[in-house]
């Protein structure tokens, strides 16, 4: 079975999640714990790792069922067809969610547009595209994964 890229209403991945699931979809939300802040209080939240994003896993036969959910636009598509994600690279984003380990990354030998390998963390042997070189961050294009990832320089 192939894991698909459901597009959602804002801010519903996590109800969307939870819907299919109830349905008997197998599908993943990955999620991250952030703090934010309010004028009289932090709080620690989980947000969705990909804004409206939920990855599910079926037939291709059975992939109209994801409409059960009130949430669900459509599917992602990639160069005019279904939006397919390999099961090692969901493998890979559970790995890095679930790491302790933080990276130390050094960019001063890099320049926009080199294409590297990374060497350690949960993207390990992932290719990447640099895209963008600040003082607080770097912005990684990863093609494989088809996406954008923004680390901040601690």
């Amino acid at each position: 079975m192939n894991w698909y890229v459901v597009y959602t209403k804002p801010k519903w991945e996590k109800k969307v999640a939870e819907q299919l699931t109830k349905f008997g979809i197998e599908c993943y939300c990955p999620l991250i714990t952030v703090v934010r802040q309010w004028s009289d209080r932090k709080k620690k939240v989980e947000l969705p790792l990909f804004n409206s994003y939920v990855f599910v896993q079926l037939e291709e036969k059975d992939r109209n069922l994801v409409f059960q959910s009130a949430g669900v636009v459509r599917y992602l598509f990639w160069l005019g067809s279904h939006a397919i994600v390999k099961d090692y690279e969901i493998d890979t984003i559970k790995k890095w969610l679930s790491s302790p380990e933080k990276c130390d990354v050094s960019l001063a030998a890099f320049k926009i547009g080199d294409k590297i390998i990374l060497e350690s963390g949960p993207f390990v042997t992932q290719e990447a595209t640099v895209q963008e070189i600040k003082n607080t961050h770097y912005v990684l294009v990863l093609e494989s994964l088809g996406c954008t990832l923004k680390m901040d320089l601690k």
